[in-house]
């Protein structure tokens, strides 16, 4: 990285099999080439062509620097690609959220849900941001075999982790791993919104 700080919310070094960060970039600050695939969602700034609420996709081994034009925030995950025989890799892309349809997540008008990661095998990680109106909670206590790492971006609510129960603010980082009971639940008068990780459409033993 040049002109930029990375921090770092979670890694393999305390068990999770991912790396995320919040990076900072001055004008004309870079992010330097990844040997792992790499997702990057624009915060504040602009980072090459994105904006905020904009991202991309750089697939493993390819390189490819991300500079910033102005002072920029940017959430960053990187993990290495696990390939599925038969099924080609992914390749470059880049989004916008905003060109995303949001979809009611369990049927609640009051959570919506953007697969900003398309839905298919060639990915082995799904990205997700979710919004959710003032009072509107997860309709359930979640428990499953995938990690998550997530990031508040607005609002602010309260999240169960296990037994325990934490206040959380826009900036807050959460990293959940396998098996960790997990619920939220909207506060305050102005929506909620975090960004999701998720391993995803691999064998939790590979």
């Amino acid at each position: 990285m040049v002109n930029a700080t990375a921090i770092v919310h979670v890694s393999p070094a305390v068990g999770a099999r991912f790396t995320q960060y919040t990076a900072e970039l001055e004008a004309g600050g870079s992010l330097g080439p990844a040997t792992a695939q790499r997702f990057v969602y624009v915060i504040e700034g602009q980072v090459g062509e994105l904006g905020p609420g904009e991202f991309v996709y750089v697939p493993a081994g390819m390189t490819l620097q991300l500079r910033a034009n102005t002072r920029s925030r940017a959430v960053v995950i990187e993990k290495p690609y696990q390939p599925l025989e038969g099924i080609a890799a992914p390749e470059l892309f880049t989004g916008s959220e905003n060109a995303i349809e949001p979809k009611p997540f369990a049927d609640d008008p009051d959570l919506q849900v953007r697969l900003l990661i398309p839905d298919g095998p060639s990915f082995d990680f799904a990205v997700n941001t979710m919004t959710f109106r003032p009072g509107a909670t997860l309709p359930f206590v979640e428990m499953h075999v995938m990690e998550h790492g997530l990031v508040m971006l607005a609002g602010g609510g309260v999240y169960r982790l296990g037994d325990d129960w934490y206040s959380v603010t826009s900036g807050d980082f959460i990293w959940m791993a396998p098996y960790c009971p997990q619920w939220f639940g909207a506060l305050g008068k102005t929506p909620a919104k975090y960004l999701l990780y998720k391993d995803f459409n691999r064998h939790p033993l590979c």
